[in-house]
């Protein structure tokens, strides 16, 4: 039996579904994109600006956040507070009566302990029919203005509570144990009883008596009610309005000292009954600080997602107008033996590429803005490495999604319809 020799003209036997690889696919959506330079700048911008901004948005959200922790963790942490115990009366109304007194030298026993940096005394001034005004004459005819809260501090109390004077200066113990009728504002209430500055010794008047008006807090740590109240030294509210005890004790202390300061404070204060006394110290990392942050993060999340859509609508949008131009040349490729998923597939690819180099340039520019800007700030940058590379990978996954609609309408076209609109 002889065994006949095939022409070397004979068809390959090869598939024609073989005759195009992967290879061949990607080096077509490259080339296409590097003879458009015009077109593949524009639609990159898209992506950059898309990654760039979602990356962005998410450092920033990461970096303030934790200036915002930081901001609540180190004032949580270095607050603590002694407060009389109470009792409910049992009339029913829920009112409550203290059984412990803080004693007038509590400043003294507690700045002897070991973590306490600095304290002071404070005690708000129940004086419901006072009134607080900057003119020493009360107008009948002007309606009633409910006024500032009263509070009575002892002359340490900016270092305990991590305040700041706008203007002037805080009242010293001089002022304390003489009793002079000074007083401070916060910046609050400061704005409502007209008083901007200090240099011309402005006073206020407290029921008629006049106190003169030594600085403005404008900032504080803790205790944030004190930028509404007037503020006097707890000796001069001993002698003018009957001040008996203390109100509470605020201390500074250093960081990881609050669970011994706890135990330790009650018996310095009240050696005979410590449990007449009730210590709020840090334990934790502050709750409102971690909510801050997962708000923070929420609203910067949503605002990327939605520019980065942008960015997948101009993926979109140009791969489609690159098929409706290559119309011919893709009847020419079927006719050669290319199959519609192999079409389809020289698109996507030509999308996940131009979703790649968007995703790496954006998450570039992304980074940079966040150090950049922090630095501006003095904050620490936070980026988040798996961050910088989702941004990467997100760009590819949004050109491969943008590719899809203009891939699926390349390979439904028909050779013959191709090569007869002449495109």
């Amino acid at each position: 039996m002889r065994l006949r020799r095939r022409p070397s003209s004979a068809v390959d036997p090869t598939p024609a579904a073989d005759r195009f690889r992967f290879t061949d696919l990607l080096g077509e959506a490259t080339a296409d994109i590097g003879s458009r330079p015009g077109r593949l700048v524009t639609t990159i911008v898209g992506t950059v600006l898309g990654v760039a901004a979602l990356i962005a948005t998410i450092g920033f959200a990461q970096t303030a956040a934790g200036q915002i922790a930081r901001q609540f963790d180190a004032s949580a942490a270095t607050a603590l507070v002694v407060t009389p115990a109470t009792a409910n009366t049992g009339g029913g109304d829920g009112s409550t009566v203290a059984t412990g007194v803080l004693p007038w030298d509590a400043v003294d026993r507690v700045e002897r302990l070991a973590g306490v940096e600095s304290a002071a005394l404070l005690a708000e001034l129940s004086l419901p029919e006072a009134t607080v005004t900057a003119v020493p004459v009360n107008d009948p005819s002007q309606a009633p203005v409910a006024p500032p809260a009263l509070y009575a501090a002892s002359a340490e109390l900016m270092d305990a509570v991590g305040g700041h004077l706008a203007t002037g200066r805080f009242f010293d113990s001089g002022h304390d144990a003489r009793g002079d009728r000074v007083v401070v504002l916060g910046a609050r209430a400061a704005d409502r009883l007209g008083v901007e500055r200090v240099d011309s010794q402005p006073s206020i008047f407290v029921d008629g008596i006049a106190y003169a008006v030594l600085g403005i807090v404008d900032r504080t740590d803790v205790r944030g009610e004190l930028l509404d109240a007037v503020i006097m030294p707890t000796g001069t509210a001993r002698a003018d309005v009957g001040l008996a005890t203390p109100g509470d004790l605020q201390a500074r202390i250093a960081v990881g000292t609050g669970p011994q300061l706890s135990e330790q404070a009650p018996l310095t204060l009240a050696p005979d009954e410590p449990g007449s006394l009730d210590v709020r110290a840090p334990s934790a990392r502050s709750q409102l600080g971690q909510s801050v942050q997962a708000d923070v993060n929420g609203v910067f999340v949503i605002l990327s997602v939605i520019v980065l859509l942008a960015g997948g609508v101009g993926i979109a949008s140009v791969t489609m107008l690159s098929v409706v131009e290559r119309t011919g040349e893709i009847g020419l490729r079927r006719a050669v033996g290319a199959t519609s998923r192999q079409i389809a597939g020289q698109f996507v690819a030509e999308s996940v590429v131009i979703g790649v180099l968007g995703g790496l340039i954006g998450a570039a520019v992304g980074v940079a803005a966040v150090v950049v800007i922090s630095a501006a700030r003095d904050w620490a940058p936070v980026v988040d490495p798996w961050v910088a590379l989702g941004g990467t990978v997100l760009g590819a996954v949004l050109g491969l999604v943008a590719g899809g609609l203009p891939a699926r309408r390349a390979a439904r076209i028909e050779p013959v319809e191709a090569l007869r609109g002449g495109t």
